[in-house]
């Protein structure tokens, strides 16, 4: 990390909202090798926590979504 990049290694001066932000985060995905299925089983796995407590906050027009 540099001086220029913050501790999430954004540029210091990006915001969420960026689009010169989320189009170098684009670039960089699409440069990625795919997943494997045991990594997208790991991830799943998880997130599976996350998800399911979401899920239980919804609200039935979102569940239903």
């Amino acid at each position: 990390m540099t001086a220029e990049t913050d501790t999430t290694g954004r540029p210091a001066h990006a915001k969420h909202g960026d689009a010169a932000y989320w189009a170098r985060v684009r670039r960089i995905v699409d440069a990625a090798p795919p997943l494997s299925q045991e990594q997208r089983a790991t991830i799943r796995a998880a997130l599976a926590p996350a998800v399911t407590a979401l899920r239980q906050q919804a609200t039935p027009k979102e569940k239903a979504a």
